[in-house]
């Protein structure tokens, strides 16, 4: 066993409040009521703490490297240089629009469609959102080779539902208000035309909005997948130049790409006819405006964050511009930030320690498949055969990206970021017709998240979340497997949830249940998905529970598995009691600990709009009414706040 040390904040905790009753609050109940979220945070939680530790070490490397001045064309030397140019605020002033001018201009010489889609296909090389965008992905039928998918975007608002749902008339009215506000600074006309123009603009993208797939439909791996030829595209989408739109955004001769959402692609090529040309070009003028104003002069910078921070999210103050320019500097240059990262942030022991919980849960979660009681042999031999081939990634990539291709320009912050941009599009695009590249990774080592990879079949823990309150070397198993086992289960099980069980072990779109089988999981997640729809978070706003089913899933079945392997781990022997607590009981408790939040109304509103992960105390609370083995650990009986009957309770994996 490791020290005995617990792991766990009892000071958090409130004791008036029985865990047996309300498990969040009885450990974060002091916590919650008297810590004040910072003032340039929308929410403060387990994740905030560790992005910012993970900031403060960064901004450490930055400034060392920035003193240093390495060659400008090595990846120290990138780093340093953009740094450098984000805070100086005096340049940007002084450049202004001079980077993106000629891009407006083009803008406002648009004379039709054609020049329309063409311009699409520039925005989506930029990274500004234009109507439709794409990515580079595997095949979700044939996980040996790339495809590009084209999807729908264009929203200056965070989700469709802003736009067609009455409870965001005001924000809506922000944004109006926010657009008009930005024309003036761009010195694009008087007050009049601004709020024209805002009105203009509004109105296209509510149409925008109302052809849009909403986000549960775009969660079906089967509905947003259909290929398309090419050759075919004009008479599925009259008014488009598809292949006009591919060729400004740098994408090879392609015979087929993937649709995500059909009829919006015909419904855009609709608006392409019907809006008149002045709307198009004042509502691309804005999006290009918007996507750059965190970059532009000062004036830029606080109306967008007056708007995307303060409106939309509740937090009152910007962030400190260091840690919006590292930021930057990762979203340019992950990697490469990241490799420097781990040589200094990320201990051997930590992945050694952490491929031996990941082996655990691997191991268990076969011996969970064997036990299912709703579940055919047949069936259980394929989930076996699927998880037999998952592969974990921990801590970093073995092959570091290669960034020699980037160049910048010293002195020019929107014109390297311009590059920036065209960097990731092009080196995605230039995957098209080549090999599968296995050992990339979609998140850089000092991000504090997790991922499962459904085309990959692989599970990713970056180094920065290997640390507390989500692992700790320190600390007795217990809460260990309460929090970072509790993340590894959650992962493993999104290979198993409603969207990744569509996938098999080669990454590949196959129906590999038997009917009575999916019947049965199906007749489990519509419980789960009846439960969290009961979950208000802010009044009035509830949680979707079919946006959400994914993820609750693998809360679900994650806590679960991970509180068997921790049985495993003890190996028969009996856990030490630690500051009073059980083994079994600190699990629970680290488990929670991860999830302790606070959340401004406006952020918490946001998210429970468009995010698939439900909000933090009903990831704690959602999960462990449903759990036997919590109920044991802490004698749950009838009349519990958290007591839930047992054939109530929704078991999956």
């Amino acid at each position: 066993m490791a020290a005995a040390t617990s792991g766990i904040d009892l000071t958090s905790r409130d004791e008036l409040v029985r865990p047996q009753d309300d498990f969040y609050r009885s450990w974060h109940g002091r916590w919650l009521d008297e810590f004040e979220i910072p003032a340039d945070k929308a929410e403060y939680a387990s994740f905030t703490k560790l992005r910012d530790e993970s900031l403060e070490q960064l901004r450490d490397i930055v400034d060392e490297l920035v003193a240093q001045q390495p060659a400008t064309d090595t990846p120290a030397g990138k780093i340093a240089a953009l740094y450098r140019d984000y805070m100086n605020t005096e340049a940007i002033a002084e450049q202004g629009f001079s980077s993106l001018q000629p891009l407006l201009n083009d803008i406002a010489a648009v004379d039709g469609p054609a020049a329309l889609s063409e311009i699409f296909g520039r925005l989506d090389r930029e990274g500004v959102g234009a109507p439709i965008g794409t990515y580079v992905h595997q095949d979700n039928r044939d996980s040996t080779r790339y495809l590009l998918d084209v999807r729908q975007s264009g929203l200056g608002l965070p989700d469709r539902d802003y736009y067609l749902d009455g409870r965001f008339a005001e924000v809506v009215t922000a944004y109006r208000n926010h657009i008009a506000a930005l024309w003036l600074l761009a010195e694009l006309g008087d007050q009049q035309q601004a709020d024209d123009a805002a009105g203009r603009i509004v109105a296209l993208e509510t149409r925008i909005a109302e052809a849009h797939w909403d986000n549960v439909r775009n969660r079906d791996p089967q509905a947003t997948y259909n290929l398309l030829a090419v050759a075919d595209a004009d008479s599925s989408a009259p008014g488009l130049d598809l292949a006009g739109f591919l060729a400004a955004g740098k994408a090879p001769t392609l015979d087929s790409i993937n649709v995500g959402q059909p009829d919006y692609l015909t419904a855009l090529g609709e608006l392409l006819t019907e809006v008149d040309l002045a709307t198009w070009r004042d509502y691309l003028c804005f999006r290009v405006i918007s996507g750059y104003a965190p970059y532009l002069p000062a004036e830029f910078d606080a109306e967008n964050f007056a708007f995307y921070g303060t409106t939309l999210t509740g937090a009152p103050q910007q962030r400190p511009r260091w840690k919006r320019g590292v930021d930057v500097v990762q979203q340019a240059l992950g990697e490469a930030l990241g490799e420097e990262y781990v040589q200094r942030h990320f201990p051997p022991e930590n992945k050694a320690r952490m491929l031996e919980l990941v082996d655990n849960l691997l191991a268990t979660y076969a011996d969970s498949i064997d036990s299912l009681d709703w579940m055919s042999a047949d069936t259980k031999a394929q989930a076996r055969a699927k998880l037999a081939t998952f592969r974990s990634k921990i801590g970093y990539p073995d092959v570091w990206r290669d960034y020699s291709a980037l160049q910048f320009t010293p002195g020019d912050l929107i014109g390297n970021l311009r590059q920036a941009s065209f960097f990731e599009h092009d080196r995605d695009m230039a995957k098209l017709g080549g090999p599968i590249d296995r050992e990339e990774w979609f998140m850089p080592p000092q991000m504090v998240n997790a991922y499962y990879n459904p085309e990959m079949n692989e599970i990713v823990f970056p180094a920065a979340i290997l640390q507390p309150p989500f692992f700790n070397m320190a600390a007795d198993d217990a809460v260990n497997y309460g929090a970072i086992g509790a993340v590894i289960g959650h992962e493993i099980s999104h290979g198993f949830d409603d969207k990744g069980c569509q996938y098999d072990g080669d990454g590949n779109l196959r129906n590999w249940w038997t009917e009575d089988d999916h019947d049965a999981f199906s007749q489990r997640t519509a419980a789960l998905v009846r439960q969290y729809a009961d979950y208000e978070p802010v009044t009035g706003h509830q949680v979707n529970g079919e946006l959400t089913l994914g993820e609750n899933i693998a809360d679900v079945s994650g806590v679960a598995v991970a509180y068997r392997a921790y049985q495993k781990a003890l190996a028969g022997t009996d856990a030490p009691v630690i500051d009073g607590l059980t083994g079994a009981q600190r699990f629970f408790i680290g488990y929670a600990q991860v999830w302790r939040a606070k959340t401004r109304d406006e952020e918490a509103v946001r998210r429970v709009t468009m995010d698939p992960h439900s909000p933090p105390q009903f990831r704690v609370m959602g999960v462990l009414v449903n759990n036997d083995d919590f109920a044991a650990a802490f004698d749950l009986q009838p009349g519990d706040g958290m007591w839930r009957d047992p054939d109530q309770r929704v078991r999956i994996w």
